[in-house]
């Protein structure tokens, strides 16, 4: 039966997106889509039948919360202090301060699930603000990173908000037993994660790129990220901390931007399928009989979010960067689920209030990919006038820029060429040696698998003035110009080659590049002509 299921499931998923993807519609709403039909047509639940199917859409959240470790490194982290522990800090305690009164006083719900439902509804959706920004291009604008860092802080709040949950279920455990407890485990899972990534994690790595294979290079990060998940675990905490502290070790390294192209698949994959089980969650009877409750509930908590946001930033910003966040994360998020869900096995939450909540939150998240889409839209309507957005002073990005794909013999040559006159440019190189030496002489080298269309993306390889591949393998540059043909890229793409029928089939069947075809000599001198007259 399961195998059946999954087979469909996907089945469904992908003619789901194909059809929502040539009218403009995220991917996530197909997703959902696909998890409600699977539910009506197969009698399937959340709870019963479907258990394998969201274990394995928690590691989606785990995956998640790795890259977004990796995005921010510990330097990084502390650079955007303001914005995680001061914004995020003061939305999420007001925040949970009005809904906790709502709940409350209000709704007369008993204190203990009053506390819960204010804090799950304080969460906002990390999934699909940073998987939609990221789509966007629009994480390095200012509204883009005041968003990050306040998600940040929601993420950091998964975990005392599951202590809540563990204090309020165990009355026969003392507070200070259970705080002691958790500040142990918490310095013991910080210790050997440090430990591991200072003494360990580089030598580790060196010997996994000497391999020169690709399965185990990936292999060896998938043992890294659900090894810190399961020792997380194994002391108490979330699957997603320890993934996320591990992301932020990682993110010291030389290897960043490869680890991050290697599991964007396995990240978009697995949180399709924590959607999926999102849509199956989906009560139609309880909505049936609440639909209006549900309605009234998203607009106030809602309401209640973007007021907040946006009166906590227009002190520090203009009025157009506090609304766009606000906008962006109005929204209910998926960390909601899971604690109305423990939350609900506990019994610390009423059964129906519990899923008329739920279904509240899985509106908002069907609503926020359109919302996201249209905020410059929304913000100009809303403000009434339009108005430019720079990017953060500390967040610089690469711009009129040449890229230069390969760092071997005319890589190194064209690097030096580019110094010489300069030229700001970036190389991807996939042999850590040549990394090493160039970074050593000062050189703008990072290593990747440049065949990967995330490791291009990470170099803003769309901003670039010039795109130079200089490889010596003949499969591997026609692999690449496949890519970056797919990409449909303003720069000028110069590619070298060796043979003359290299030359005529790339020109036949790419003939919008440039094909160099000759010496190392000659290709530097048709590659130099090439850029003066780009660059003029």
């Amino acid at each position: 039966m399961i195998l059946e299921t999954i087979v469909l499931t996907i089945f469904i998923a992908t003619v789901a997106n194909l059809v929502l993807t040539r009218l403009h519609i995220p991917t996530i709403i197909g997703y959902i889509a696909t998890g409600v039909i699977i539910s009506l047509s197969l009698g399937l639940t959340h709870e019963a039948n479907s258990k394998e199917l969201h274990t394995i859409a928690e590691f989606g959240i785990v995956f998640l919360m790795f890259t977004i470790g990796l995005e921010f490194s510990i330097v990084h982290l502390i650079k955007m202090r303001k914005e995680v522990f001061v914004i995020g800090g003061l939305q999420v305690g007001l925040s949970m301060s009005v809904f906790f009164l709502l709940a409350y006083y209000l709704f007369d719900i008993e204190v203990k699930s009053s506390l819960i439902i204010a804090a799950a509804l304080a969460l906002s959706s990390t999934a699909i603000v940073l998987k939609i920004l990221n789509s966007n291009r629009d994480i390095n604008k200012e509204y883009g990173q005041r968003s990050l860092g306040i998600l940040i802080f929601q993420d950091m709040m998964v975990i005392p908000i599951l202590l809540m949950i563990t204090l309020f279920s165990k009355e026969d455990l003392s507070l200070g037993t259970l705080l002691w407890e958790t500040l142990r485990d918490a310095v013991i899972l910080f210790i050997v994660l440090w430990s591991f990534g200072k003494f360990i994690l580089e030598p580790f790595f060196n010997e996994v790129v000497k391999s020169n294979s690709d399965e185990i290079f990936v292999g060896s990060i998938l043992f890294l990220v659900m090894g810190a998940s399961l020792l997380a675990h194994s002391l108490g905490f979330s699957y997603s901390l320890g993934a996320f502290i591990a992301g932020m070790i990682i993110a010291e390294t030389r290897y960043k931007h490869q680890v991050q192209a290697d599991l964007i698949p396995f990240r978009d994959l697995l949180l399709g399928i924590f959607f999926i089980t999102v849509g199956m969650q989906i009560e139609f009877s309880v909505i049936a009989a609440h639909y209006l409750s549900i309605l009234g509930l998203f607009l106030l908590f809602t309401s209640v979010k973007i007021s907040i946001i946006y009166l906590l930033l227009k002190r520090v910003s203009s009025k157009r960067i506090a609304i766009k966040t606000a906008l962006a994360l109005f929204q209910l998020g998926e960390f909601g689920l899971v604690v109305f869900e423990l939350a609900g096995t506990e019994a610390l939450v009423d059964d129906t209030v519990s899923q008329v909540l739920i279904a509240t939150i899985i509106l908002s998240m069907v609503v926020t990919p359109f919302v996201l889409r249209n905020i410059s839209f929304l913000a100009d309507r809303i403000l009434g006038q339009q108005e430019l957005e720079p990017l953060l002073p500390q967040v610089r990005r690469l711009k009129n820029h040449v890229v230069v794909l390969g760092y071997g013999r005319l890589g190194r040559k064209v690097c030096e060429k580019l110094t010489l006159q300069g030229i700001e440019y970036v190389s991807i190189e996939s042999n850590m040696h040549n990394v090493i030496e160039a970074q050593k002489e000062g050189r703008s080298v990072l290593f990747g698998n440049a065949s990967k269309k995330s490791i291009l993306e990470s170099v803003n390889i769309y901003d670039s003035i010039a795109i130079i591949v200089a490889f010596d393998n003949s499969e591997k540059v026609h692999l690449v110009c496949e890519i970056l043909s797919a990409m449909s890229l303003d720069a000028r793409v110069i590619i070298k080659v060796d043979k003359f029928q290299e030359e005529e089939e790339l020109q036949k069947e790419f003939p919008q590049f440039n094909i160099v075809v000759g010496t190392e000599q000659i290709a530097l001198g048709m590659l130099n002509s090439i850029l003066t007259c780009e660059l003029n």
